[in-house]
This record gives C-alpha cells, sequence and structure tokens, in this order.
C-alpha cells in the first residue's frame, strides 16, 4: 500500500504520521523539538519503519525558512529565536535517509493547504489561514496556489495602530515590539495580563484588546487580499468567545467598505475556526506529501 508522511514541525514538538488522507492518518507521534541533532534524528526513525510504503514527506515547519528550490540555502531555517535551530537544513536529513520527494512548506501554509483540500476553505480560490499562538502566523492561497514572493508571508509582523495612552504594553515581539505579534500573540497576553490566555475568564476585558488587535490585523490583510474567507486557528483561539467580537469589530473598522457579498451580514460565515482543528498543519503536510500544493 502506498502511504505519505507528515511532520508538522512546531518550537516545541514535531508531530509525524503516515497515512492517506484525514480518514487514514495513522502512527502518530509527538516528537519534543530539542536539538536539531536529535529531533530530527528521531523523526528519521519513525519513517524508517515505513521505508518501503512511502511515496513522499510533506513538511510544513516553523520559520522563517528558505524556500526557494534555486538557493543554496533551500530548506534552512536562517535565523529563528528557537536556541541552536538558526542556520539548519530541514530537508538533508530526510533526503540523505530517504530518495523520495521531500516537500517543505511553512507551517500557516501547509495549515491553509489542509483547510482547502478537507475543511473549511474547501472550493474556495482565496482564502487566508491565520495562527494565533506562540506567535502569529498567516498563509494564503491566491487564486488557487500557495501565496510566495520573494519570501513567504510574514502576516504575523504587520504593524497596526497602538494608543499608547489606552495600552501602554510595548509589546513582545524582539524585532519590532508592538506589531500584531507583539500585541496579540499568546505571550503578549501572559506579559501584559500576567496569567495564561487559559486562565483568563471570558469577561476579562484583555479579551475585548485582543479582539480589537486582531481585527485591526485582519482589516490590513483582508484590504490587501480581500479572501473569500478567513480561517482563525492556534491556541489562543481556542477561546471561543474570540470570534463573535472579531466579527463585530471587523465589520465596525471596515465601515460598509469592501462590497463585497461574503463581507454582508453577521461574518459568521465569513471568520470561522479550522474545520480540521488541531490536524489542520499535520494534514496540510500530508497534502504537501501528496502533491496537492500548487505554487505561486
Amino acid at each position: 500500500m502506498e502511504l505519505y508522511g507528515a511532520i508538522e514541525a512546531g518550537g516545541t514538538k514535531f508531530l509525524c504520521a503516515v497515512g492517506t488522507g484525514p480518514g487514514d492518518l495513522r502512527a502518530v507521534v509527538r516528537i519534543p523539538t530539542t536539538t536539531p541533532e536529535e529531533t530530527l534524528g528521531r523523526v528519521v526513525a519513525f519513517f524508517r519503519g515505513f521505508r518501503s510504503e512511502l511515496r513522499a514527506i510533506g513538511v510544513g515547519a516553523f520559520g522563517p525558512l528558505d524556500l526557494n528550490p534555486n538557493s543554496p540555502a533551500f530548506g534552512t531555517i536562517p535565523t529563528t529565536p528557537k536556541p541552536g535551530w538558526s542556520g539548519v537544513n530541514l530537508l538533508k536529513p530526510l533526503q540523505e535517509a530517504f530518495r523520495i520527494p521531500i516537500r517543505l512548506e511553512t507551517d500557516v501554509n501547509a495549515a491553509a493547504l489542509g483547510e482547502g483540500c478537507w475543511g473549511a476553505a474547501q472550493g474556495l480560490e482565496t482564502f487566508v489561514y491565520l495562527t494565533v499562538g506562540t506567535g502569529i502566523g498567516g498563509g494564503a492561497i491566491v487564486h488557487g496556489r500557495l501565496l510566495h514572493g520573494a519570501l513567504h508571508p510574514e502576516m504575523g509582523h504587520i504593524r497596526i495602530p497602538h494608543d499608547r495612552e489606552r495600552d501602554p504594553f510595548p509589546g513582545v515581539c524582539p524585532f519590532h515590539g508592538d506589531c500584531l505579534e507583539g500585541l496579540a500573540s499568546g505571550p503578549a497576553l501572559e506579559a501584559r495580563w500576567g496569567q495564561s490566555p487559559e486562565s483568563l475568564p471570558e469577561d476579562h476585558p484583555g479579551w475585548e484588546l485582543e479582539a480589537e488587535y486582531l481585527a485591526l490585523g485582519l482589516i490590513d490583510i483582508l484590504c490587501v487580499l480581500v479572501p473569500e474567507r478567513i480561517i482563525l486557528g492556534g491556541g489562543v483561539m481556542q477561546n471561543r468567545s474570540l470570534f463573535p467580537r472579531i466579527r463585530w469589530w471587523v465589520k465596525e473598522l471596515l465601515k460598509g467598505y469592501l462590497p463585497a457579498p461574503v463581507l454582508r451580514g453577521d461574518l459568521d460565515d465569513y471568520i470561522v475556526p479550522p474545520a480540521l482543528g488541531d490536524q489542520a498543519g499535520l494534514l496540510g503536510a500530508l497534502a504537501l506529501a501528496m502533491d496537492k500544493a500548487p505554487l505561486g
């Protein structure tokens, strides 16, 4: 039987699996992200158990990443706050161990692909997947193709209005301070309020500020791409009370501009959680392996 491998490579864990689709995702293993040598060694060891059946492996990874196949650093993480991982090539150990196609994408582009193939964006040609968790990142499919430019999208680092009198919090991004990620990621919530997002009660005023900041970021993305749907995933979005707040703020900030039919009404079907839940990234990596990812 032909099988495909999937790797969701994150800063805290690597999820690995083999299968043929959402209904056939087997042997899922969680590998803590420690040193590159140990982590990637365990990944290779896992897939060796399926060597005779594997046809390809897809990798959705934290970044930034060099995704240019013509670059000598293709497959490398150029720089990252994760200690020891700057300059690491994610593809090389897999390519050396397996003589099969190894396909690489950002974790958020992979999640977008998964939702397009099997989730909340099926049948759509232009949509955005934004994850709000330890960081904020966005992937996009535009006219049916994964969006790439000179690099991959970095939606978490767009700049949004920040009223420092109302919110004196400086932000947590080591590069920009108060970019979207600096103000609205999970670590930003914890640093601002002194407790983890999971422990903040739903009526805490921090959630309204969080919804406003996320809506400001979505407005920027919306005005550039005008996607047919926006999917919001990640740990922070486990607080489902954020969705109606964000939808309200988006309507309020748009002021009736962009008269697209999808932006009428209450936006319940426009700004949505991932239908694949926390498996969007892993299934997106599987879709990469199955070569379901036309590139821009």
